[in-house]
């Protein structure tokens, strides 16, 4: 039986962007960690965070889910209890990091447009409370998916595979719990992230625009404003990252509320048009988990020098060790 051209496609994919998971989102772990990115302690406790889970994501959910499941299909984590772990922990990570980007967009959002609020909230303490309350939230939230898998059968006595319980689509409980998950991720944090991004935007405007007219028409080049400029580097992080996940998951959310209208959740084969915009979409919120680094190398110069020194195996300098520029207008 040929295998359909959508699956191919998933395979390869997930196989070449596990690899390239794994490795940036080691390399910004190892370098963020080291502090010398020009960011603030909280910015680099939150953007630490959505790398490790976004590991993570790729570990439970693209490697042992997907990859080992279908090139070593008869390998221990299939039993069915551990293969419950995997669900329970896959589903985690992935809440872990989406909710990551909610917190890290509304840090930004008080830090931008709420400067009474600021010196309290953007710190590095309130940064590791509420990480660790994501964390926390997102590993009890998703209990209900270790209880959802069942065995196929039993090898020497213990249960092994992993088959979905047909009570999971047909008891009101379990789907009850299915609404409820896919509104908490992506539904409100999609809008959530749209919303807050279009009040960062419009405070920005209005900021920029009464600058303009304290300074006046003539008062030299407002490109060259120090404040404007400080501003514009405090923005870009958010918006490309922000931005980036509100295009990446733009094809799963589409497709899922295409399937509520419709009340249809089955198709009759992976050609199907709305299978293949699903298997998108899941690609593309994947590729999520690596654009991240991307983002830093773009938006961040000390960034870039150290990913360079680090693959050059270099030791930074003494003026690179002694001289921070702080570009973040939050910092502690």
């Amino acid at each position: 039986m040929n295998t359909p051209v959508i699956l191919q496609i998933e395979f390869y994919f997930n196989r070449c962007l596990a690899i390239l998971g794994i490795l940036a989102n080691s390399f910004t772990i190892a370098i963020l960690s080291r502090g010398k990115s020009d960011l603030s302690k909280g910015v680099s406790a939150y953007l630490i965070a959505m790398a490790t889970a976004d590991l993570l994501v790729v570990v439970f959910c693209m490697i042992l889910d997907r990859l080992v499941h279908r090139l070593f299909p008869a390998m221990f984590w299939f039993y069915t209890t551990l293969c419950s772990i995997i669900s329970l922990l896959g589903y985690a990570t992935i809440d872990c990091s989406v909710w990551l980007t909610i917190a890290f967009t509304v840090d930004r959002f008080v830090a931008i447009c709420c400067h009474n609020l600021k010196v309290r909230y953007c710190t590095a303490k309130t940064a590791a409370i509420v990480i660790t309350a994501v964390t926390a939230l997102s590993v009890l939230r998703n209990i209900p998916f270790y209880f959802r898998l069942e065995p196929y059968g039993f090898y020497n006595g213990i249960p092994w595979g992993c088959a979905i319980k047909l009570e999971f689509f047909s008891l009101p409980g379990w789907v009850a719990f299915f609404w409820i998950h896919h509104l908490l991720n992506p539904l409100i944090p999609y809008f959530l992230i749209l919303i807050l991004n279009t009040l960062t935007v419009r405070h920005i405007m209005l900021a920029n625009r009464a600058r303009r007219g304290l300074k006046g028409p003539n008062n030299g080049d407002l490109q060259k404003d120090p404040e404007m400029v400080q501003r514009r580097r405090s923005i870009v992080l958010l918006f490309l990252l922000s931005g980036s996940f509100i295009l990446l998951w733009l094809t799963k959310v589409s497709v899922f509320i295409l399937m509520a209208i419709s009340n249809r959740h089955g198709y009759p084969s992976y050609n199907h048009p709305v299978i293949i915009a699903d298997k998108t979409g899941v690609m593309l919120f994947y590729l999520g988990t690596c654009t991240n680094t991307a983002v830093y190398a773009l938006t961040q110069k000390k960034f870039r020098d150290e990913l360079r020194r680090m693959m050059d195996c270099e030791q930074p300098s003494e003026d690179d060790v002694d001289v921070h520029v702080d570009e973040d207008p939050a910092r502690e």
